[in-house]
């Protein structure tokens, strides 16, 4: 379904970002990866599926590095189709202890970088007459959870920005939504699933079980691919006028 198309995902070298690019890489768009660590197993990953992948390792709080990474793509790939903006960071604390610095960071990556991806973008899709705009959003993008004030407000600001940015394209062939999940397995996650295990002496299903039990009503996670899939449905033609939504995938978390 997506054959020819360009896709840039950014903090797609593991969890849910690379999820999405193997998901789109698997309906033929060419994928673009970025993200810290070791990008050249994920790559060899994307490649098998029989497409052509590329990696940029601009660092998403700095806008000349995305503005590198966008030219890069310009270059190697004819511009950008479909832009997931994925990359996040976390930090938990109490907001009257909160390093000034980890508010930034956070800021700068979880919602500035979105802004800085789209504007460079946006124009090389309406010139195409097609693009995608997939802000990977939270729950804590439509309500709140304590101690993660940075990432509220930053996960808040990306559900406005996207309704704002599919007003603005709502008579294009360009549309922007974001997507909500609730509790997703990524080593990040499994990593306070094992701190939970120590602190509270269970195994790993007991734990994950009184973490998923916390917000989550179907004591399930989402897992990586099926946000792949609704990412592959907004893409697709049926999904057309689907503009400014933000559309959860969370157990019914946010129905509570």
């Amino acid at each position: 379904m997506l054959k020819g198309k360009t896709a840039l995902v950014t903090g797609s070298t593991s969890g849910i970002g690379l999820g999405i690019a193997l998901t789109l890489a698997r309906q033929g768009a060419n994928i673009v990866l970025n993200g810290f660590g070791d990008h050249e197993a994920p790559k060899a990953e994307v490649a098998r599926l029989g497409v052509k992948v590329g990696y940029h390792g601009a660092d998403m709080s700095k806008a000349a590095e995305i503005e590198a990474m966008m030219a890069y793509i310009d270059g190697e790939f004819g511009g950008c189709d479909i832009l997931v903006n994925n990359a996040g960071i976390q930090h938990v604390a109490p907001v009257e202890d909160f390093p000034v610095e980890r508010w930034d960071a956070i800021i700068a990556i979880n919602l500035s970088s979105a802004f800085h991806t789209t504007r460079l973008a946006l124009p090389g899709m309406k010139k195409r007459g097609w693009g995608r705009v997939l802000n990977i959003a939270s729950v804590h993008g439509l309500v709140a959870s304590a101690q993660k004030s940075a990432y509220v407000a930053a996960k808040h600001g990306i559900v406005g920005f996207t309704k704002a940015v599919a007003l603005e394209t709502a008579t294009t062939g360009v549309t922007v939504n974001a997507i909500c999940p609730g509790w997703v397995l990524t080593p990040l996650v499994q990593k306070q699933v094992d701190a939970r295990a120590a602190a509270d002496g269970v195994d790993d299903a007991e734990a994950k079980r009184r973490l998923l039990a916390e917000k989550q009503p179907s004591l399930q996670f989402t897992t990586p691919e099926q946000l792949g899939e609704l990412a592959v449905f907004l893409c697709s033609d049926a999904a057309s006028n689907v503009r400014g939504q933000a559309w959860s995938l969370d157990g019914g978390w946010t129905a509570q």
